[in-house]
């Protein structure tokens, strides 16, 4: 469908990740008039480059390692790598990086879609640079203008960095071929996960974080597990590393670290954090200064201030989660019309690390709660213990820790084979302040690995 070069629909949708093409087709789905902008792929960075193709190199790199845990317990096993299949099944996945499907999917339900980037140039007006740079489109919504424009990877200010090949996520999930070596500067879940992958695929990871431990904003133990797994499996950590300049011969990268460390390989992954680019937005035109690191929100996710304006997704700083941008994208569909129901809370927001043993969290840490000053208490079990034999070998590494406070949970994290499965009854009974005399008397199936759970509560009864 053609825009015209001016237009007032009654919502303009700027950015078509998860959150902002749930907001505009739910909208459209309403019976409203409404534009889609976005400069890229309409779906965002989870289905091309984010959450599902780096899950397929996962799976991949856990078949691996289950291969390799054949012998022992059920016989013989030869395992041959090959990446050609893995870089085959994310080019399916991804549609070859094609939104085709996804912009008839939204067009299918009645929203106009405009490819280009959108900035506010007024408090209610959007102005769409189209791609080529040649046209514009003037949007003046009559109803709503919501901003879900998502983050984009940040390369720290090492020197040498900038100008060189350096691969972001994308770089790394879209390449044919599986590189010799590979350095990855940073030690959180994007970084560890496809470091993890590659290592189990036959490439030689080495993986740099400038924080003391892995995982920073996790619990301690579930960094000492993970930095204790992968080292086992190859994989060079070296935390409490902090990069001091990046060398490229064009086809090989050298960092030299701040003690005099020189580290080399092949590729080098930069993996040190995402940012909203805010003043790209145009946010000054809503009294927002330019150097904010996120859009304030209310509790029914509209900017103070901004009348008619709301944001959903990792613009708002509340967690840079498919799943956070869908649940905001609700809120705010339901406050555009009128809906009200729930409103915007963020005390069981779940995170899961997609490693092996998998890092499911939710909630508050030991840490976190400590520094609000709660009472806090907390219980834990090894989850090799509470197996009692019946998953044997490599592979069931783990733990589930429990953060209680006023008698419920605040936090928690489950780390092993299904921590991320597991995480869902625990963020359920943070969500919900479940007493813990409640959940003590929950009848936990055997064998299973959430049945660490009820052995964890024990010390807090």
């Amino acid at each position: 469908m053609v825009v015209p070069a001016f237009a007032t629909p009654d919502v303009v949708v700027i950015g078509l990740g998860p959150g902002g093409e749930e907001v505009a087709g739910r909208l459209a789905d309403a019976g409203l008039d409404v534009v889609g902008v976005d400069e890229r792929l309409l779906g965002g960075e989870c289905p091309y480059w984010g959450c599902i193709p780096s899950k397929i190199m996962v799976r991949a790199g856990n078949l691996v390692a289950e291969a390799h845990r054949v012998p022992g317990s059920a016989g013989t096993c030869h395992v041959h790598t090959e990446w050609a299949p893995v870089a085959r099944h994310v080019r399916a996945a991804t549609d070859n990086w094609d939104d085709k499907v996804a912009v008839d999917r939204l067009t299918g339900r009645g929203a106009r879609f405009l490819r280009g980037y959108g900035r506010l140039t007024g408090p209610h007006e959007v102005t769409v640079l189209h791609s080529g740079g040649d046209t514009e489109t003037v949007l003046r919504p009559s109803r709503a203008i919501v901003l879900a424009v998502g983050s984009r990877p940040v390369a720290p200010p090492v020197p040498g960095l900038a100008g060189t090949g350096y691969w972001t996520n994308r770089d790394l999930i879209e390449t044919p071929e599986l590189p010799e070596s590979l350095l990855v500067l940073g030690g959180g879940a994007v970084g560890l996960e496809l470091g993890q992958a590659l290592q189990r695929m036959g490439c030689a990871v080495t993986v740099l974080e400038s924080q003391p431990r892995l995982l920073a904003r996790e619990e301690p133990e579930a960094a000492e597990l993970l930095t204790r797994v992968l080292t086992t499996e190859g994989v060079s950590v070296h935390t409490g590393t902090e990069a001091a300049s990046v060398a490229w011969s064009g086809d090989r990268f050298t960092v030299t670290g701040r003690r005099g460390e020189r580290l080399g390989a092949q590729r080098l992954l930069v993996a040190a954090g995402r940012r909203v680019e805010l003043d790209r937005l145009g946010v000054s035109v809503l009294g927002v200064p330019l150097d904010a690191r996120a859009l304030p929100v209310d509790e029914r996710m509209r900017v103070p201030g901004a009348p008619g304006v709301w944001a959903v997704g990792d613009a708002t700083g509340k967690g840079a989660f498919t799943h956070m941008a869908m649940y905001q994208a609700d809120i705010a569909v339901r406050a555009i019309l009128g809906q009200g129901g729930r409103a915007a809370e963020y005390h069981a927001v779940p995170r899961v690390t997609f490693t092996d043993p998998e890092i499911g969290a939710v909630g508050l840490t030991e840490a976190q709660a400590r520094d609000r000053g709660l009472a806090v208490r907390t219980g834990w079990t090894d989850l090799a213990a509470s197996s009692r034999g019946f998953v044997h070998g490599r592979g069931s590494e783990g733990f589930v820790k429990l953060v209680a406070a006023d008698g419920h949970l605040v936090g928690a994290t489950a780390a092993g084979p299904s921590g991320g499965e597991v995480l869902g009854l625990l963020t359920l009974a943070v969500q919900t302040r479940t007493p813990l005399a409640d959940l003590a008397a929950t009848i936990w199936a055997y064998p299973t690995f959430h049945r660490a759970v009820g052995a964890a509560l024990q010390p807090l009864l």
